[in-house]
């Protein structure tokens, strides 16, 4: 904080009304916009001298002036917050950096209307389908209706000045409207099938189909239901692939995930209850933000920060967080309809919040594992440590037991190219006292590092301990055993609230203690892979710990005797194929319920 900013004085003018606030440095920059139900209390939550995140304490440390504007409730105060933050992205703000509008489906006027993809202003004449969540979804979607029902798509000043019938006719994916080979009542009659299918109706189109092709084949008109079969096997196709029968609704499905290195928000898009396809975003948070809280900003900047985005009358999110009412009644607000916020779902909506779940984690792993992401982190450690170059190699163990029971200890390998999964190492621990994390972590480097001393293995540049300075100390210990050169030593221990953002290093020795700050890209990368060597010595404890029993796990099932056993196994091919499969699909074999699929699913992911 600015030594020309007096805080006791500010606060004690400061109003206890709704409002928002503007935090600026001492070159009158905007660091930081908020909202605040009470403008006193919240901002002297921000003045206080211990228990500040990281990230806060940092803003805090640059404020030289904080300004506030009071609003007649909360609601007025979020939608004023989110116009300044939209205009003037603040430093400090979870930012979605993304502007874009959504991509629409347009059905144009006239007696052979065209399918096209558009963006931006509805300025042209027509029927609108949408919104998608990308370019690639509305693609998709166009591909498969000119197969089905084959819509012309080219544009209007190709259409009126062809002569003789293009490409598209001769592959059969038009019907060469623009040379009048089809009845205009035949065209109207597949831009409606399209228009049911754009709807979201696609089961009432398939009957509808199947109907025409019954009839079809009734005429010995088969040429017709030929064609019928396969518009209604096009369809069904599309369905199996989405796995959502039985949803309605216009809903937005929501899920944030964060690690440390960022965080992802992914959204999928159903409209009449058929998922258009989905979306990933990257927001810039800080380490100690939660899911909640990524989702309030995310949902705030997204369908309020640009009134022209479609939003649906429920949005499907995986964390709960109490600014949500506020929320709804800002949207409400400026929208002018009811919004449902909902997290505890079921049924095929589940499924949906599910998915979104599993494509963030993947998204954000993904990108963590980026070469250049990984090149900009492997950079700041070098600067963080005083290094001359970015260091190409880095191990880091851990050690992994139960009471003792089936101690492993991991070792994973990280160089420019991210994690090096062929050089990971685990060392089963014999002949230490049950508990002793420090024996094992002396057995585990013993063994590892005295294959480097024959001259069988590579040198890290950086060794990472999981632990504290006993760990670090063990390490040392173990080095100066092996005289093992040029080596840097980097020990990690969690902080006394054992928070992400908050570890303790330990560069060669106890005596170098350093922090970093929570958004500094060498803490992440820090954190990433003593996570991934905690990850990976759990996996391989928990397999030594229970490879005698795992076979027969089975036979901890309630209902489940040897001869639905075999039955079971032989379905699916073995109990890893088992293992991978979901409830659903183990209540396909014979012979099990629901309940049943359940309680194996539940006994085999028990651990």
């Amino acid at each position: 904080m600015s030594e020309s900013f007096d805080s006791s004085a500010f606060l004690a003018s400061c109003s206890s009304r709704p409002g928002v606030y503007r935090m600026l440095d001492s070159e009158a920059r905007l660091l930081y916009v908020g909202k605040a139900k009470n403008l006193k209390k919240r901002l002297s939550s921000y003045f206080r001298k211990t228990g500040l995140a990281p990230k806060t304490a940092a803003l805090v440390a640059r404020i030289a002036q904080v300004e506030t504007t009071i609003t007649a409730n909360e609601t007025e105060a979020l939608l004023l917050e989110q116009t300044l933050i939209k205009e003037w992205r603040p430093p400090y703000n979870i930012l979605l950096r993304d502007d874009k509008s959504y991509p629409y489906v347009l059905l144009s006027d006239g007696d052979f209307p065209r399918l096209s993809l558009h963006r931006g202003a509805k300025k042209q004449k027509g029927r609108y389908f949408g919104p998608y969540p990308s370019a690639g979804s509305i693609r998709e979607s166009l591909g498969l209706l000119q197969k089905a029902f084959q819509i012309r798509q080219c544009e209007d000043s190709y259409f009126k000045n062809r002569t003789r019938p293009c490409l598209q006719y001769q592959i059969k994916r038009c019907k060469a409207p623009c040379v009048r080979l089809v009845d205009p009542a035949e065209y109207a009659e597949d831009v409606r099938h399209s228009v049911m299918f754009l709807e979201g109706r696609s089961n009432a189109l398939a009957e509808e189909l199947s109907t025409g092709m019954e009839q079809a084949a009734a005429r010995l008109d088969f040429e017709r239901a030929a064609a019928l079969r396969d518009q209604i096997a096009l369809l069904r196709r599309v369905q199996d692939q989405q796995s959502m029968e039985g949803g309605s609704g216009d809903v937005d499905v929501l899920a944030a995930v964060a690690n440390p290195g960022g965080a992802c928000v992914h959204l999928i898009s159903v409209r009449g209850g058929r998922v258009l396809g989905s979306k990933n975003f990257f927001p810039q948070v800080g380490i100690e933000e939660g899911a909640g809280e990524i989702l309030v900003a995310f949902i705030a900047q997204y369908y309020l920060g640009n009134p022209e985005r479609d939003l649906p009358g429920e949005l499907i999110v995986n964390a709960q967080h109490e600014d949500f009412p506020t929320l709804i009644a800002a949207l409400g607000e400026a929208r002018g309809w009811e919004l449902q916020i909902s997290q505890r779902v079921r049924g095929t909506r589940a499924r949906w919040q599910q998915l979104a779940v599993t494509n963030a984690e993947q998204a954000l792993g993904a990108r963590l594992a980026n070469r250049q992401h990984v090149a900009a982190r492997l950079e700041a450690l070098a600067e963080a440590l005083g290094l001359d170059e970015p260091p190409q190699r880095m191990e880091c163990f851990d050690i992994s037991h139960s009471s003792g029971e089936a101690t492993v200890a991991s070792c994973v390998v990280f160089g420019p190219e991210g994690p090096l999964k062929s050089d990971y190492r685990r060392y089963n621990i014999e002949g230490v006292t049950a508990g002793d994390d420090y024996a094992a972590m002396h057995q585990a480097l013993t063994r590892r590092f005295g294959k480097i001393k024959a001259g069988e293995s590579k040198l890290p540049d950086i060794l990472l301990v999981d632990g504290g300075k006993g760990q670090l100390a063990m390490a040392r210990e173990v080095m100066q055993e092996l005289a093992v050169p040029d080596l840097i030593l980097l020990g990690v221990a969690k902080g006394v609230t054992r928070k992400p953002g908050l570890e303790t290093l330990y560069l060669n020795d106890a005596a170098h203690e350093f922090t970093l700050p929570a958004d500094s890209p060498a803490l992440h990368l820090i954190q990433q892979i003593r996570d991934e060597a905690h990850r990976f010595a759990i996996t391989g404890h928990r397999a030594r710990r229970g490879k005698a029993r795992r076979t027969s796990s089975l036979e901890d099932v309630a209902g489940i005797g040897p001869k639905r056993r075999r039955e079971l196994l032989k379905h699916f091919g073995g109990l890893q194929e088992l293992s991978r499969a979901s409830v659903d699909e183990i209540a396909k074999a014979p012979g099990i319920s629901k309940k049943l699929a359940e309680s194996i699913y539940a006994t085999l992911h028990s651990e």
